[in-house]
């Protein structure tokens, strides 16, 4: 009898990540695959991503409807209520055997709570990592307390899932699932995505991709300003950027990153890029500039550096190829330099991705298709 894995997804970022999990499941012989779409995905403000899950053959069961373009504390916090309830129903319908979430987004967090009351058992990838500046990291550790598997990427991150009390036997280490894109997908030549893109590489490149540190007490206008500030200062330079989450203060730096286009010929902005094309930048660029996790977890395996602006990703394993910096324009400025530095450069060569090589998405298939999930629901905790 086919396994019914429920995967539910709202931000492009991490289905980029779910995407070959996805199609392992679906071409498991004893998997059936179902889909629930929320959030972002349904967005024109956000790319209207829903479009490239289905284009990659994946057929959607249900979309929960959760943004109304208000991403003030109370808009958020609506976009939960909706989600909560529009996931509930979902769930109540497909009835799935296990569902499989990523991340830490609060769209996540209110689908596991949902799966959590109707005795569904939750498996949870990339548990254990820290974010000390986005209340991100609070909904990712409340989720590892909601799931029955989990699938980290390091073992630092194990030990610290088996510290919340989880029990050591459903912990496993995969190693992170961004590589697996890179191992998988074929990318795009430098002319080939000039055109998908329309844009034109210079003599220097970079993609800037800033989101909002929801935790941080400077506003993440002011800390975006700051950033475009210190771009004003690069030259003979093509700047491409990606538009920020839907969190708190998202909404204005996407109209700062507009006007900053509009005012400057260099410099590009997507509401998606989508996996292909945001993999294929990176490889033809010299660098990235932000705080994405991306910068962190998949940037090093193509031994390009990566500015980390803030304390948004504080606290997750950084390789040699990560530059930190304060949002602030001199300190920016002064990483930007460091990055075109020759004894940095040269440093590059021996980047080693402390998230491994591969392979992570085969790995949770395999565990997924033959764990028996009898009586997981029924947790204890773990005490150390």
């Amino acid at each position: 009898m086919s396994r019914k894995i429920c995967v539910i997804t709202g931000s492009r970022a991490e289905y980029g990540l779910l995407r070959w999990v996805m199609q392992g499941i679906k071409d498991h012989p004893n998997l059936t695959l179902q889909s629930i779409v929320t959030g972002m995905h349904l967005s024109k403000d956000f790319g209207m991503t829903v479009d490239e899950i289905t284009n990659d053959g994946f057929k959607i069961d249900f979309k929960v409807e959760t943004l109304d373009n208000n991403d003030s504390a109370v808009g958020i916090a609506g976009a939960m209520s909706r989600g909560l309830s529009g996931v509930a129903k979902a769930l109540d319908n497909l009835k799935p055997d296990l569902v499989l979430v990523l991340g830490d987004r609060y769209e996540i967090f209110v689908s596991v709570a949902a799966a959590l009351v109707a005795k569904i058992p939750v498996a949870h990838i990339h548990g254990g990592e820290v974010t000390i500046g986005a209340f991100d990291d609070a909904f990712r550790h409340a989720i590892t307390k909601m799931s029955h598997l989990h699938f980290v990427a390091t073992e630092e991150y194990k030990n610290r899932v088996i510290q919340l009390g989880e029990n050591p036997g459903s912990v496993y280490l995969v190693g992170g699932l961004g590589i697996d894109s890179m191992n998988k997908l074929k990318l795009l030549a430098r002319k080939e995505l000039e055109k998908e893109l329309n844009i034109a590489f210079n003599e220097k490149n970079l993609i800037i991709s800033f989101h909002p540190a929801t935790l941080d007490q400077a506003s993440a206008t002011s800390q975006m300003q700051e950033l475009l500030n210190a771009l004003t200062e690069v030259k003979n330079t093509t700047l491409i950027f990606t538009m920020p989450n839907a969190d708190p203060g998202g909404l204005a730096i996407m109209k700062m990153i507009n006007n900053f286009v509009a005012e400057n010929p260099n410099a590009h902005a997507f509401t998606s890029l989508g996996q292909l094309k945001y993999l294929s930048c990176i490889a033809q660029v010299d660098g990235v500039i932000g705080n994405s996790s991306s910068g962190l977890m998949e940037v090093p395996s193509f031994r390009k550096g990566t500015i980390n602006i803030g304390d948004r990703q504080k606290g997750r394993l950084q390789a040699k190829n990560i530059i930190n910096c304060d949002p602030r324009r001199r300190s920016i400025v002064d990483a930007i330099h460091t990055l075109y530095s020759d004894e940095f450069n040269y440093n590059l060569n021996s980047t080693v991705n402390p998230y491994g090589e591969g392979g992570a998405s085969a790995k949770v298939i395999e565990i997924i298709s033959k764990i028996s999930l009898a009586q997981i629901v029924k947790k204890t905790f773990n005490d150390l």
